[in-house]
């Protein structure tokens, strides 16, 4: 926190000593009464310190720079239109982004049909926003070639590609690689590299932290790095570059060679939640919807005119949709509702055609496969194909309309905390109480983001937050253990950055169990004040499951059948008395402290408690 504070400070002093606005003495006391306010009860005489020293240094820094006569008449450079720019991009959101909407006529909306909220996806990747001043440099004779910094990124700015031999030659000689390793003895010869987005890292260092390899990556300054951005346009996101034979969701590794359908968002550099939305998205995105509550995910999903959810060259790709905190759960049920109504009427209709003799072959598959995760795109393509060279009759008419309807679709509601544990529980209880197929991705910070860090009932014991400031009294709702009372609802809690396996096999079973899920997602952010920034919040949920803050579990009612327990601890026994130590590394407990002190340690002592005690019900339920 105080890094960029002291910045602040040093550019405020240097300016009351040049312009003498009010005189030195009191600008530089004010300053310090305003750094005392400011970090004293968040950070402590500490941090208040450094700021004082940063303004001190301000003043006496100050150096004198003449200015070039001639930037009285210096213009700028027009700036490059990106490429492949789409007619909506060039006149609705180039505009926008240049923050001149205000000129836009409604007549260009109503020509692009947006009257109604629609809005054309994937224009994140035209905001080459070049924000980082070093970015991460890929070195391939130290890579392990894990993937594990691809699956970390919270933005989809570093990528692994595969190339042939011959696909290497025909790529820029700038395009290093290295042999590919780790795919199976089977694989083909592929040559591998991890490509940088320069324009799109927000140099958050969340990849540095989570390589396992020395010096696999290093920090570089942007200027140098800037000359890769081609190579990531043209290669790394070129999709017939795509590995049909090595992706696959089986592995960390090999599902980081998919295509991300979430790409080059908004969010807070070191975000988590867009990690757990990009792997989601790389796993079901070409047939995924979504309904977002309100919050921060919603803000950095669908901030228009930057909207990061794309789609492939077959024009596949995320529906998505806002929702309010209330009723999420309940909009995305109602998703599910609506397509499945249709592809119900389209199967009356196929049913009818194949017994006419119509397409009969294609659609007698596509009734045996209509609703298999696996092959249903590929039945529908096929039956799609025949129905265009049939005579087009009111049934085969009706069918194509609605074809984009009978490939079966992965439904998700997204949201926060807020919405999961507080203001849409009501409706995320009745819709996990419906038994149908319905996914929720519950993105957990432990308090309301979006909206300035208000306490919510996921808020753990002894952590401050406004309605909170003097630490939270009770403990954090058992979100997970409330919903397996259910018995057919499938639960899973993860953090990424303790487990990326567990995380991904987590999501992989919530979306093809035949019934309602819930996946809750461990993320670090920024209204928790890591001391050590957010470049290290995979690190800190490693930390917090280390030492039993936070435990990771599936509970599988399909094992049930199968005469198993449905509940798995997935964490190791945790060692509680690091939680000490976690707690005083995030200054929404360490606060406490200085603000407190005589309510601080019994406060803390009981957060410890409430670990040992929730870590104690989860082994009897793994054990039982």
């Amino acid at each position: 926190m105080g890094a960029g504070k002291r910045t602040n400070n040093i550019l405020q002093g240097a300016f009351f000593a040049l312009t003498k606005v009010i005189p030195m003495d009191l600008a530089i006391e004010d300053m310090k009464k305003n750094n005392y306010n400011s970090y004293f009860k968040k950070a402590g005489q500490k941090i208040v310190d450094m700021n004082n020293q940063a303004v001190d240094l301000g003043v006496q820094a100050t150096v004198k720079v003449e200015i070039p006569a001639a930037w009285a008449d210096a213009t700028d450079e027009p700036v490059a239109e990106p490429k492949n720019m789409t007619p909506f991009v060039r006149d609705i959101v180039m505009p926008l982004d240049k923050q001149q909407g205000d000129k836009l006529p409604v007549s260009v909306f109503q020509k692009y049909g947006v009257l109604d909220g629609t809005w054309e996806n994937g224009t994140s990747v035209y905001s080459k926003r070049g924000v980082a001043t070093k970015v991460p440099k890929w070195n391939p004779e130290a890579c392990i070639q894990c993937n594990r910094c691809s699956m970390c990124c919270p933005h989809a700015a570093i990528r692994p590609v595969l190339l042939t031999d011959e696909e290497k030659a025909g790529v820029p000689d700038s395009f290093v690689t290295a042999p590919a390793k780790g795919l199976g003895k089977d694989a083909p010869k592929y040559n591998f590299r991890m490509q940088l987005s320069p324009y799109d890292c927000l140099g958050c260092g969340v990849c540095l932290t989570a390589c396992p390899a020395k010096d696999a990556l290093t920090w570089a300054p942007f200027e140098e790095m800037k000359s890769e951005q081609p190579l990531f346009d043209d290669v790394a996101m070129n999709e017939t570059y795509l590995k049909k034979d090595v992706i696959n969701d089986k592995s960390v590794k090999n599902v980081q060679f998919a295509k991300p359908y979430f790409q080059f968002s908004a969010a807070c550099a070191g975000c988590a939640e867009t990690t757990y939305i990009k792997l989601l998205s790389q796993l079901f995105g070409d047939r995924m919807y979504v309904g977002n509550a309100a919050g921060c995910s919603s803000a950095i999903s669908g901030g228009a005119p930057i909207l990061p959810y794309c789609r492939d060259c077959k024009g596949h790709g995320p529906a998505w949709e806002h929702s309010l905190f209330e009723d999420n759960a309940e909009f995305a049920f109602g998703f599910y509702h609506a397509q499945d109504a249709i592809r119900k009427e389209l199967l009356i209709r196929i049913e009818a055609l194949k017994n006419a003799g119509v397409a009969a072959e294609e659609a007698a598959a596509y009734l045996a496969d209509w609703n298999d995760r696996e092959k249903s795109r590929e039945v529908s393509d096929a039956l799609i194909a025949a129905l265009e060279k049939a005579e087009q009759t009111d049934e085969v008419k009706y069918i194509l309309d609605n074809r984009e309807f009978l490939a079966k679709k992965s439904v998700w509601a997204i949201g926060g905390d807020g919405w999961a544990y507080d203001i849409g529980f009501g409706g995320i209880d009745h819709v996990m109480a419906q038994n149908q197929d319905v996914n929720l991705l519950v993105l957990d910070t432990e308090v309301y983001s979006n909206t300035g860090g208000q306490s919510s009932k996921a808020t753990p014991t002894s952590a401050t937050a406004k309605f909170a400031a003097s630490g939270k009294k009770v403990a954090k709702k058992d979100l997970g253990a409330i919903l397996m009372q259910y018995e057919y609802v499938y639960v899973a809690q993860v953090a990424m950055g303790a487990d990326q396996a567990q995380t991904l096999k987590a999501l992989r079973e919530a979306e093809s169990y035949d019934g309602p899920s819930i996946v809750i997602c461990y993320c670090p952010c920024l209204e928790q004040h890591i001391k050590a920034g957010m470049g290290t919040s995979q690190d800190e949920m490693k930390k917090a499951v280390e030492c039993g803050y936070w435990h990771l579990y599936r509970y599988d009612p399909r094992r049930i059948a199968e005469g198993k327990n449905p509940f798995q601890l997935d964490s190791k026994e945790p060692d509680t008395d690091k939680v000490m130590d976690f707690l005083m590394g995030e200054n929404r407990f360490a606060s406490l402290k200085n603000n407190f002190p005589d309510k601080a340690d019994a406060l803390y002592a009981k957060e410890v408690e409430d670990v040992k005690a929730r870590y104690a019900r989860y082994k009897k339920l793994a054990e039982d």
